[in-house]
């Protein structure tokens, strides 16, 4: 039987200039605590294993994520969006559809982008 070489997925790693400040962000869209923190770099743990890993980086954003993060929430969509949107975040894309599909693209306080699809409860698809 041939051994099949693999990888698992252990962060996704956002690079900031406010690294407390994003962390705190993410933090509260998660539910989840900030595990560790410097002025360099902070880490948020996950469910399951995986990690939010935050670093300090002297440039700014520059142009459209090419990776980003897919949220399904708990909740209805519309009132995560709501949320989100008072927590700092922004409505970059509204993708929603009236019959309930679609997505809606934020951008968190430093402009990463990310999408909320429609809540795990009653949905049909995405």
């Amino acid at each position: 039987m041939l051994h099949v070489m693999r990888s698992f997925v252990y962060n996704i790693a956002f690079d900031c200039a406010d690294t407390f400040a994003l962390a705190r962000f993410w933090s509260q869209v998660t539910g989840q605590p900030i595990a560790e923190c410097d002025h360099e770099e902070a880490v948020i743990e996950l469910p399951g294993g995986l990690n939010l890993f935050f670093q300090r980086v002297p440039e700014p954003k520059n142009g459209k994520n090419r990776m980003h993060v897919c949220l399904r929430p708990e909740q209805a969509r519309e009132a995560e969006v709501d949320r989100l949107l008072g927590l700092g975040a922004t409505l970059v894309a509204d993708h929603r559809e009236p019959d309930g599909t679609g997505w809606a693209v934020l951008g968190d306080p430093e402009g990463n982008e990310f999408c909320v699809l429609r809540e795990t409860i009653g949905r049909g698809s995405a």
